[in-house]
């Protein structure tokens, strides 16, 4: 490693100082994408990344040498500095209690990413409430040779059964190989068992109308072709990747909201040529403002 790349970069961001480290490593060797890089595009994209993170805990997924280097979830926070927020966690199932970053403005951004954390995933629940899920999220994740179209297909039913319901939802591609559709509720309406049975449910109904698109079952022999409707996602100790996250894949897609039509042409024309976003693409589409009506943030209730 060269001495340009051991460089600690003093900036100040906001009021606050902040020591970027290896900003010259190569996180992506088939690329030659850097920390720098990454750090970049994470400046770039706060403005609608933020709202998704502010208020919530968040698991960083870290790859400090790169992806082809070891890489692990960090949920306990990393000796954050005084000026990130963290909140106490108890999780019943371990017993165990301890801190979480809270990441609310640019500045805890950047620090979170200089850690080499390519990838947020932040919790349902917001940090005041940690027991009450602001959201419910169908994870759709195809069984091979079940793909991209498959889940595209389901997504479309998906919604169809939830405006049914009442509900508004709307849909992310995950950048990886399945969809997320969220169901954005009212905070302190429901608690986790509320949202995890509703998912369930809606998930069982899917499988029962669709049996050869659809299952609702862990076993994973039963998903080949398939696509599983993960609905224990809806979970107090889980978190879900961001929406504007960058992957830690050979090559950094992105994780990003699509409109519905997005995902009615690619069901009715049976390709996911457009469902895939590289870092310049996102910029270039939140640039042109095609986010803006894409994240229904209504507070809504779960019929009972």
């Amino acid at each position: 490693m060269s001495r340009n790349v051991r460089e600690v970069v003093e900036v100040e961001v906001d009021g606050r100082p902040l020591h970027l480290t290896n900003v010259r490593k190569v996180l992506w060797p088939g690329l030659g994408l850097t920390k720098g890089w990454m750090l970049d595009y994470y400046a770039r994209i706060a403005p609608v990344l933020l709202p998704h993170l502010a208020g919530r805990p968040l698991t960083l997924h870290r790859f400090p040498d790169g992806i082809e280097g070891p890489r692990w979830f960090q949920t306990r926070a990393p000796a954050p500095p005084s000026w990130v927020r963290t909140v106490t966690m108890r999780p019943a199932r371990s017993g165990k209690v301890f801190d979480v970053c809270v990441i609310d403005d640019l500045a805890s951004l950047l620090w979170a990413v200089n850690l080499g954390s390519i990838e947020l995933h932040p919790f349902l629940a917001c940090a005041d409430d940690l027991a009450s899920p602001t959201m419910v999220v169908f994870d759709l994740d195809p069984g091979p040779p079940a793909g991209m179209i498959e889940c595209c297909t389901l997504a479309v039913r998906l919604r169809e059964v939830l405006e049914h319901l009442g509900l508004e939802p709307w849909a992310k591609v995950t950048g990886g190989l399945g969809l997320h559709v969220h169901v954005p509720v009212a905070r302190g309406a429901h608690t986790y068992d509320d949202t995890k049975s509703f998912a369930r449910a809606v998930a069982a109904i899917l499988a029962r109308e669709h049996p050869d698109l659809v299952v609702d079952r862990m076993t994973k022999r039963l998903r080949t072709g398939r696509v599983f409707v993960d609905w224990s996602q809806n979970d107090p100790g889980k978190s879900t990747i961001s929406a504007y996250s960058l992957r830690g894949l050979d090559y950094p897609t992105v994780a990003l909201p699509v409109s519905w039509d997005e995902l009615e042409w690619a069901a009715r024309e049976r390709t996911d040529d457009r469902l895939v976003f590289s870092s310049g693409e996102t910029l270039d589409r939140v640039a042109r403002g095609r986010e803006d009506d894409l994240v229904v943030s209504t507070a809504q209730r779960l019929p009972r």
